[in-house]
């Protein structure tokens, strides 16, 4: 089909004159599904080549579109498709990004939980980046990666969605994506749990601040008032200062008894008040007292 011996200009020519035969043959009808899978494999393969991989994705790309419309016109064994399809993903250096829509209908239902199952069992495998940890990307993190992004986009589980998100949780911001998906899936106690695990793993810093405001307002939604307070309560004793003072007062002082919260974090606080803090309970104080 190509040969390695005659310069490149001319293998182009004969590989996109390849690629256009197909397209003949797919508009043709069935016939061309086992011919596409064939040239994909070796496109694929021939794009591994660093000096011609840019020019080669986009026939690579134009192959797997064919052969999606071969599928349709003669159904493969669903399994069969999945694990060539994962093959392709995960067996090269480079490997080519699949959609899975196109293959959809083809894939089937046994073929897409084929599919998911084994892409979610190799995924399970990779290591958790911690926090504070400098991940490694190797090849095959990078595929499963990619992989298991376009599959949980594909089907629009959450599940999927968190499963690669918390594949790297090197930072607070990682947590609060994490808690942020929950949330806007209406999964709050779920949200409630990663915020929890990001302020233990951030302590307190960072990103705790987006934790805590995703925690809250996951409480609102769901009318966890007393428990919002408490988060606005841990965040101040984690870190008095006058932000987090003023957030606190908010949430005490419409869903709480804000002089009962006030006295009780102030007691605990006791000295460890900086001085912007300490003018702000003054000046409120002052307020008080002349009320």
């Amino acid at each position: 089909m190509s040969r390695v011996d005659v310069p490149w200009p001319v293998r182009w020519d004969e590989l996109a004159s390849v690629v256009e035969d197909l397209s003949a043959l797919v508009r043709r009808g069935p016939g061309a599904r086992v011919v596409a899978q064939e040239l994909a494999g070796v496109l694929v393969a021939a794009a591994q080549d660093r000096e011609h991989r840019v020019a080669l994705s986009g026939l690579v790309d134009r192959v797997l579109d064919l052969h999606a419309v071969a599928c349709l016109a003669e159904p493969p064994d669903g399994r069969g498709l999945a694990s060539w399809l994962l093959w392709l993903q995960t067996g090269f250096a480079e490997p080519p990004e699949v959609r899975l829509a196109p293959y959809a209908s083809s894939l089937g239902e046994d073929g897409l939980a084929c599919y998911r199952a084994e892409a979610v069992v190799r995924f399970e495998r990779l290591p958790v980046i911690g926090f504070g940890e400098t991940g490694r990307y190797d090849r095959e993190r990078w595929a499963l990666l990619r992989l298991m992004e376009e599959l949980a986009e594909h089907s629009g589980d959450v599940d999927l969605v968190v499963s690669v998100l918390s594949k790297d949780l090197s930072s607070g911001w990682h947590y609060s994506r994490v808690a942020t998906v929950l949330r806007d899936a209406g999964r709050s106690e779920e949200a409630l749990e990663w915020v929890e695990r990001g302020l233990v793993a951030t302590g307190g810093r960072g990103a705790a601040v987006r934790l805590v405001d995703l925690g809250v307002d996951a409480c609102v939604r769901e009318g966890w008032v007393e428990r919002a307070v408490e988060l606005r309560r841990r965040a101040f004793l984690a870190c008095p200062g006058v932000e987090t003072y003023r957030r606190l007062r908010g949430a005490a002082s419409a869903w709480g008894d804000w002089p009962a919260v006030r006295a009780d974090v102030l007691d605990r606080v006791g000295d460890g008040m900086d001085e912007a803090l300490l003018q702000v309970v003054e000046v409120e104080s002052d307020g008080d007292s002349r009320a």
